[in-house]
């Protein structure tokens, strides 16, 4: 590697590519090369990055060479093959799919809270969590270095766009169906109007909440529920912690929220917890209820931080906490998140090109 490291965004097109060329076009210029790689069906196309046009290029062996870090922002069963190909070649792979966030080879790193486990990746690469975790884990953390986290209760109000492109068309299609109209007010009318319209979705989302998000997993939890028990243990590294989750979509486009209820190893207060947040690195607390100020998702999507708000100390148990935790599940939750990762990477690569290591 000569100068600043050559990057990979493999994924480029989609949602999530689209946030991280953003992200890529505002931090600190540490990259040299950044080549933009999608599925040959979008090769050929330009887009935007750092102020310059840039042509996409088809996902391929040639594509990946000559790489220092490579951004994985594509299905797993994608990631899966491509990824250890990439690593092959010499890339720091960063991914962002669930293909190896529970290899145990594998670091799953929230720069906020385990920034040194990206220096040791046996495979080459480095796993980003899933985007529900990621709305709640930089907040949980920074309270779990302060108090020692014993236990985590979570109801996640999941946005349509964690399920694709398809999922925010089926709400917006859905919402034109029944706008204007009485319904939601007799059994089965929403159902009735979406019909066959539900996308991605078991059920209507629009004038809805479906208490479902993942596939069918081990005696009735989701996959996505089971993802956050395991995430959250392997990013804090407490391979036992009781963790129980509940995963439910709501009729919001982007940006999840996360009920909490934490207990912890000794007791808390809610000023202590407040100067904590208060003062976390990609934490906002807004926690004023008197004057109507906590985080909603309309307030936080395209926002960075995680916001919380509604911390209140459990009435019946002087070591739990309760509080509402909201972030956009594209920045945050996919693409920054990526982006943090790998600017880590860029910076150790660049100490041991300068000879600093």
């Amino acid at each position: 590697m000569n100068g600043k490291p050559a990057l990979a965004v493999v994924g480029a097109t989609g949602a999530v590519g689209a946030v991280t060329l953003q992200i890529l076009s505002q931090h600190a210029d540490v990259w040299g090369e950044i080549r933009l790689v999608a599925s040959p069906r979008s090769a050929g196309r330009k887009l935007a990055v750092r102020g310059e046009e840039t042509e996409v290029v088809a996902l391929s062996e040639e594509a990946l060479t000559g790489i220092d870090v490579a951004l994985f922002l594509v299905p797993a069963e994608v990631a899966a093959e491509w990824a250890p190909i990439a690593a092959a070649k010499g890339a720091v792979v960063v991914d962002n799919s669930a293909a190896f966030r529970l290899d145990p080879d594998v670091p799953l790193v929230v720069p906020e809270i385990n920034p040194h486990a990206v220096r040791v990746r046996p495979r080459g690469i480095v796993a980003s969590p899933g985007c529900t975790t990621l709305a709640m884990i930089v907040t949980v953390g920074a309270l779990h270095a302060a108090f020692g986290l014993d236990e985590l209760v979570v109801s996640a109000y999941q946005a349509v766009s964690g399920a694709g492109r398809g999922g925010v068309e089926a709400l917006r299609a859905q919402l034109s169906l029944v706008a204007g109209t009485e319904l939601g007010t007799n059994p089965g009318d929403v159902r009735r109007a979406v019909g066959d319209s539900t996308g991605p979705f078991p059920a209507p989302m629009a004038l809805n909440v479906v208490p479902w998000a993942g596939a069918l997993g081990e005696d009735g939890w989701s996959s996505e529920e089971l993802a956050i028990r395991a995430e959250t243990r392997k990013v804090l590294d407490l391979p036992a912690l009781r963790v129980s989750a509940t995963c439910v979509r709501v009729p919001v486009v982007t940006t999840h929220s996360v009920s909490v209820h934490a207990r912890f190893e000794r007791e808390v207060s809610v000023d202590h917890a407040h100067e904590i947040l208060a003062t976390s690195p990609g934490v906002v607390l807004f926690d004023d209820p008197a004057a109507g100020e906590f985080p909603t998702p309309a307030d936080v999507v395209g926002t960075d931080p995680t916001w919380v708000g509604r911390v209140r100390r459990s009435m019946d148990d002087p070591r739990s906490l309760e509080l509402f935790v909201c972030g956009d599940n594209l920045r945050k939750g996919a693409a920054l998140n990526t982006a943090q990762i790998a600017e880590s990477i860029a910076g150790a690569l660049a100490r041991v090109n300068a000879g600093e290591f």
